[in-house]
């Protein structure tokens, strides 16, 4: 393993199990009936022991969407293009993708990077390139990546969310763009979780009923030669996943590390989180799962990592689109911790009194 990399996981800590006493005891006294406002007040204490405050704030947002092609989509499982990856990319760019409507009305940051973008990108002040090789290799006919490259996705992620942090970053998002992403997502979910592929592979971008199990085939044949073991997450990664997911699982590891909640987006990013949660598996009480995808594996993810998600909207655009509606409940969520007034501040009588 790296050295950032080992560094990174090394600095994840247990929550701050003094700051969530301070934020329950609050949340207790504030003007409503006690758990009167659920998941919020839940995910409020979380938060305070993530970043160690009894009143954690919430002010400089960002979703860090990772762009990388993948080597398996020239077996036709996905319903578009490869050169879609690039067209979304100079879309994010210009502010047209529904990730950029949703981050502005978030008030959040929209953070591109290209991890391996098959078609080379003109230079942009707006694009950060971190990118590894024009995508992935066909997992179906070989490893999709080597494991030099494995890390450096990881650690480009921990160097991105790590710089941000710096800025004054308080909570981020995951989002990804890549065409044939959700065939490697499906091998990574079927590989760490042990469910078979036929039960995580969903329909993508589209598929109809031929492609899905052409794309099932296809998954399985890359499974069975490349031999994944769960138990090795980083091996996963590498024979099966891709840049953008290592990407990912980076971004989570280094948000972790760095004590700053990540709000996880649906079905890649939650493979994503797979990778990171195999990795350190105390990065998961750094996790926020933003909303359930409807793709079948996205679910069983959710199961695996024991993350209940905020939101269920039927979503399956990826991009960060979900993570970052629900960024605006993390923000709620601590705002009213600290804002509410206590039954004492607003001199209103206690039940009982």
């Amino acid at each position: 393993m790296s050295d950032i990399l080992s560094k990174t996981i090394a600095n994840i800590m247990p929550l701050d199990l003094a700051a969530m006493a301070k934020a329950k005891a609050r949340q207790d006294t504030l003007t409503k009936p006690t758990g009167s406002l659920g998941r919020l007040e839940e995910l409020s204490i979380q938060i305070a022991g993530i970043q160690g405050k009894a009143l954690p704030q919430i002010k400089q947002k960002a979703v860090i969407v990772m762009a990388a092609d993948h080597g398996v989509a020239v077996r036709g499982t996905s319903a578009y293009p490869q050169e879609v990856t690039a067209e979304m990319v100079s879309n994010f760019l210009h502010g047209g993708a529904g990730i950029n409507v949703i981050s502005r009305q978030a008030g959040a940051m929209v953070i591109i990077v290209d991890m391996g973008v098959a078609v080379k990108l003109d230079a942009n002040p707006s694009l950060i390139s971190k990118r590894i090789a024009a995508g992935t290799q066909d997992m179906s006919q070989c490893s999709a990546m080597t494991a030099a490259q494995a890390k450096q996705a990881l650690e480009a992620g921990i160097e991105i969310v790590t710089a941000e942090v710096k800025k004054g970053l308080d909570i981020v998002a995951t989002g990804d763009m890549g065409i044939g992403n959700t065939t490697a997502s499906s091998a990574i979910c079927a590989v760490m979780t042990g469910k078979t592929v036929v039960k995580v592979t969903g329909r993508g971008t589209g598929l109809d009923d031929k492609q899905l199990q052409q794309k099932i085939r296809i998954i399985n044949e890359a499974i069975a030669l490349n031999k994944p073991e769960s138990s090795k997450p980083l091996e996963v990664l590498a024979k099966v996943g891709g840049f953008e997911i290592g990407g990912l699982a980076g971004v989570i590891l280094g948000a972790a590390a760095n004590r700053v909640p990540v709000v996880i987006d649906g079905f890649i990013s939650g493979a994503a989180a797979l990778i990171a949660a195999g990795l350190c598996p105390q990065s998961k009480d750094y996790m926020i799962a933003g909303h359930r995808s409807v793709e079948p594996g996205h679910q069983i993810i959710l199961q695996h990592l024991g993350l209940r998600p905020l939101l269920d909207l039927e979503m399956r655009l990826g991009e960060g689109t979900g993570a970052t509606l629900a960024m605006s409940l993390a923000e709620t969520s601590v705002r009213i911790l600290s804002e509410m007034a206590t039954f004492a501040e607003a001199g209103v009588a206690e039940k009982g009194e």
